[in-house]
């Protein structure tokens, strides 16, 4: 699955993440809460955005030999963390 078009936008509503990712919609929400406050998405509703990752030495990033991840194992992630 890809993220989104060349400008980083996803067309995948809410309703269709759900169905493709282990995730309910209030674990979706948690989800997306936090990829915002990280500056990795913007999000208008139905929209997704990636947004470009910033160029400062407090950034996070992983080694280059790395494999990239998809977003659904990013959320996934993600929702285990926040799980109580």
């Amino acid at each position: 699955m890809t993220v989104g078009d060349a400008e980083g936008l996803s067309y995948y509503s809410d309703g269709s993440v759900v169905r493709l990712l282990p995730l309910d919609a209030a674990s979706l929400a948690r989800a997306r809460r936090e990829l915002i406050t990280a500056g990795l998405i913007a999000y208008e509703r139905p929209l997704y955005q990636v947004l470009a990752l910033a160029e400062c030495s407090g950034a996070r990033r992983r080694p280059a030999a790395a494999e990239p991840l998809a977003v659904g194992q990013i959320l996934s992630a993600m929702a285990r963390r926040t799980e109580p």
